[in-house]
């Protein structure tokens, strides 16, 4: 894995104020007489309206995933969720990294957890302005503290909220926190191979730091200990396709594993990328041109050596992140308390 481990109202009538056509003098005079039981006239204001809105609230609830519920689409739980689409860059920069990176920054955030193993270094996504952060199971596993920095320095204590270690997914949620800024959470199932992206996080512990890179491939089946103390026994070759003899180590916890990391490992479907990914880019976004989230950073492969320490590790082009849709699907989950 990528971390550093240092241990309504009324109608309107819409031609109101319109000119009215002229009336042909030929035409008939009306009758002098109304009907004996004119009909009365039909309330047509509510009836479109409503079900417009309606269907713009469900909309919604499906666009982010059935499971927010209407509940969520309100106040400071409001999850912003787009089609890849959707411009959250400015015009005058769009497809741009630098106007991704200004767009995007702000809802992003370090992560430092604390445990009796030690500290450790990742990233997180802000998903709600009232502070829910999204980010990998790995860089929150058995912290006994947790604090969040945001983009502007500002420091808050976070607590778990729920968690998916199947799925390397944790939930967390900032103390007293609120006005925060909001990342828009794309669809990952509309990314190609050879898309422009960018990743952001704090690799080393260095805030901020900006990176881009491609899509380099979809559905790559990854596969890392579902806890971050497990050992991570005999190194073993990985069988997807490698030549004879290839060995493919992930970082994790600043060790170093391979397939066989002990009786208790996950394997999930990612994104590939060649954006540079480093220890602590864990939890971080990577970002299409437009500014939507369409994963969370996750996992990166290293040549080092399983003797080599997590500072010897460093990008080679072959990053991995968790499909936003995943997360989406999994949201209802981690904020129903789960501890998988």
């Amino acid at each position: 894995m990528t971390e550093s481990f240092h241990r309504s109202g009324e109608y309107e009538n819409p031609y109101e104020g319109q000119q009215q056509a002229p009336v042909n003098p030929e035409w008939p005079p009306p009758p002098a007489y109304a009907p004996a039981h004119a009909p009365h006239p039909k309330k047509r204001g509510r009836g479109p309206f409503a079900l417009i809105a309606a269907v713009a609230i469900v909309a919604a609830a499906i666009g982010g995933g059935t499971a927010y519920g209407i509940q969520e689409l309100t106040g400071n739980d409001t999850v912003a969720s787009s089609s890849t689409s959707t411009n959250v860059v400015p015009s005058s920069q769009k497809g741009t990294v630098a106007g991704v990176a200004k767009a995007v920054s702000p809802s992003i955030v370090e992560i430092s957890a604390d445990s009796n193993a030690g500290s450790s270094t990742g990233s997180g996504v802000i998903i709600t302005s009232g502070g829910e952060i999204v980010t990998n199971n790995h860089v929150v596993s058995g912290a006994s503290q947790i604090k969040a920095t945001t983009s502007d320095g500002k420091s808050y204590t976070a607590k778990v909220v729920g968690t998916d270690s199947k799925k390397d997914l944790a939930l967390i949620k900032l103390e007293n926190a609120s006005g925060l800024k909001a990342a828009t959470l794309g669809d990952s199932a509309g990314i190609q191979v050879g898309d422009q992206v960018v990743a952001i996080g704090s690799p080393e512990g260095l805030s901020g730091t900006v990176t881009s890179g491609i899509i380099s491939a979809l559905d790559r089946d990854v596969t890392v200990p579902t806890e971050e103390g497990q050992d991570q026994g005999q190194s073993q070759q990985w069988g997807q396709g490698q030549g004879q003899g290839d060995q493919w180590p992930f970082e994790f916890g600043g060790r170093q594993f391979n397939g066989d990391t002990g009786s208790s490992t996950t394997t999930y479907k990612a994104l590939q990328t060649d954006a540079s990914l480093n220890p602590g880019n864990s939890g971080g976004a990577l970002i299409d041109m437009n500014g939507n989230i369409i994963g969370i950073n996750s996992a990166m492969y290293s040549p080092t050596s399983q003797a080599s320490s997590s500072s010897d590790a460093g990008s080679i082009g072959l990053g991995f992140a968790i499909p936003i849709n995943t997360v989406k699907a999994d949201l209802a989950k981690l904020r129903a308390g789960s501890t998988d």
